[in-house]
C-alpha cells in the first residue's frame, strides 16, 4: 500500500513519501515541498504524487479507529475531485480542470483509495457515485485497470479498484469487460504452484509475457481476490497452514488462498519482506511488510501474521515517523487486522502519531453531549441556589415557577 500501488509507477515518478525504502535510506522525501501543503492535509512533504493517496489513508485509519477526522480534512479530499468524477493525486488549484495540457491527471489508485475513504466516513454518495463511473469507464476489455484509463491493466490497480467497488456495495465479479472480469484479470496474473514463486501475482507481464513473483502485488491481490478493501476486521484463524495449491478452478478465493501461502513463506523467516527496488534489495520492506499482516488476517492467517506484526512493532515506528501519515495508516491497519492495539505499538502511539500529522480529530458525538450536559447541569445548579434564596424572600410559588421555565427547552 505504499504511495504507487507499482513497481512502474515508482520508477517513473522517483522515490516518494510513503515509499518503504526511500525512507529506509535515512533520508526524508521532499523535505523542501514544490507544491504548497495545505493546511487540511495530513503531512508536510509535498503532495504532488501522493497527497490524496495518504489523504484517503489517513482517514480511512481515522475513522476505523472510532475518531471523527476533522471536517477539513474530510472537505480537502473532496474538494480534490475532478469534474468527471476521478481523483487526481494532487490538485494544487482546484479551479483548473483535470485532465488536458497542465491540467492533474485522474488516476484509478487516487479514486479508488478515495471512494473507500469516502464511503466509509458517509454523506458522499454524489461524490462516490460519479467516482465510480469514472472508474467503470476506465475498466479494460481484460476485466482490470491499470494506473491510468488506457494503461495496461495492473494487479495493484485492479485490486485496489476492486476494494472500491465492493467498499461500495458493488459485485466486482458482475463487472464483466469484453474479455473477463476483474477477478479473471487476477487470476491470469497468478503463478503457478509448481513455477518459481508459485502462487504469487505478478504486477504485470514483463516485456516477454512472463509473470514474475511480486510480492507488492501479492499482498494487494489477497485483498482484490478476496473482494476486500484496505480496512479488515479481525476474523475467525484457520487451523491449517496455508499452502498453494492447483486442484479445482482458480477460484477468486483459491487465488487469494496460494497468494497468502506465498506471502506467509516470504515471511516465515525474518519477519519481513525485503524491498524490491534496484540498489535497496537488502533493505527491509516496511509498507509492504505492512500490507502483508493485513492480506494474511483478511484471509483467516492469523497466526501467520503474527511474526512480521511483532517484526513491524519492533522496527517500523522509525520508519513511519520518517515516511509520514500514510505509513502511520498502514501500521494502524495491520494492527486492527490482528486484534492489536495501535495505541501501544512496541511503545509508540500510532493513533497519537498519525494526529500530529494533519488536522486533529473532531471530538467524539458522546463528548460533545457530555459537555453539554455537564454545562446543563452546573446552570441548574446555580439556578437552583438562585431559588433557595428567592423561597426565603419571596416565596416557593416564584421558585418553582422559575424552575419549570428553567428545564424548558
Amino acid at each position: 500500500m505504499n504511495v504507487r500501488r507499482s513497481a512502474a509507477a515508482l520508477a517513473a515518478i522517483g522515490v516518494l513519501a510513503a515509499a518503504a525504502p526511500a525512507t529506509a535510506a535515512g533520508t526524508s522525501p521532499s523535505a523542501s515541498p514544490k507544491a504548497t501543503v495545505p493546511s487540511g492535509l495530513f503531512g508536510k512533504s509535498d503532495p504532488t504524487y501522493d497527497g490524496v493517496w495518504r489523504q484517503s489513508l489517513a482517514l480511512l485509519a481515522q475513522h476505523t479507529l472510532g475518531l471523527r477526522p476533522n471536517t477539513r480534512a474530510v472537505d480537502w479530499l473532496t474538494g480534490q475531485q475532478c469534474a468527471e468524477g476521478g481523483f487526481a493525486p494532487f490538485r494544487a488549484d482546484t479551479a483548473k480542470p483535470c485532465g488536458g495540457k497542465g491540467g492533474a491527471q485522474p488516476d484509478t489508485n487516487s479514486t479508488a483509495a478515495a471512494v473507500q475513504a469516502l464511503g466509509a466516513l458517509g454523506g458522499h454518495d454524489a461524490g462516490i457515485h460519479k467516482a465510480l463511473v469514472w472508474l467503470k469507464d476506465a475498466q479494460n476489455e481484460d476485466g482490470g485497470w491499470g494506473y491510468t484509463p488506457g494503461s495496461p491493466s495492473d494487479t495493484n490497480s485492479t485490486s485496489v479498484v476492486i476494494g472500491a467497488l465492493a467498499v461500495a456495495g458493488d459485485d466486482p465479479g458482475k463487472l464483466r469487460a469484453a474479455k473477463g472480469t476483474p477477478y479473471d484479470l487476477l487470476s491470469a496474473q497468478a503463478l503457478g504452484c509448481d513455477e518459481d514463486g508459485g502462487g504469487a501475482l505478478a504486477y504485470q507481464p514483463d516485456k516477454k509475457g512472463r509473470l514474475v513473483a511480486n510480492a507488492d502485488a501479492t499482498a494487494a491481490a489477497v485483498l482484490g481476490a478476496l473482494g476486500k478493501g484496505f480496512v479488515n476486521e479481525p476474523g475467525k484463524a484457520r487451523a491449517k497452514a496455508p499452502a498453494c495449491s492447483a486442484a479445482g478452478k482458480a477460484t477468486p478465493a483459491r487465488v487469494a488462498d496460494n497468494a497468502a501461502a506465498y506471502l506467509a513463506h516470504a515471511v516465515a523467516g525474518s519477519g519481513h519482506l525485503k524491498s524490491a527496488l534496484p540498489g535497496a534489495e537488502d533493505q527491509p520492506d516496511y509498507g509492504n511488510t505492512a500490507d502483508t499482516v493485513v492480506a494474511l488476517a483478511a484471509d483467516g492467517w492469523n497466526a501467520q501474521a503474527k511474526k512480521p506484526y511483532a517484526w513491524l512493532e519492533k522496527n517500523a515506528a522509525g520508519w513511519a515517523g520518517q515516511s509520514g501519515p500514510a505509513a502511520y495508516a498502514q501500521l494502524i491497519l495491520a494492527a486492527h487486522a490482528v486484534g492489536a492495539d495501535p495505541r501501544d505499538f512496541g511503545g509508540t502511539d500510532l493513533v497519537r502519531s498519525l494526529a500530529a500529522t494533519g488536522p486533529a480529530p473532531e471530538p467524539a458525538a458522546h463528548t460533545q453531549k457530555s459537555a453539554e450536559r455537564a454545562e446543563d447541569d452546573s446552570h441548574t445548579g446555580v439556578w437552583w441556589i438562585v431559588g433557595v434564596g428567592l423561597v426565603a424572600g419571596i416565596g416557593i410559588g416564584f421558585l418553582l415557577s422559575g424552575r419549570r421555565k428553567k428545564q424548558q427547552p
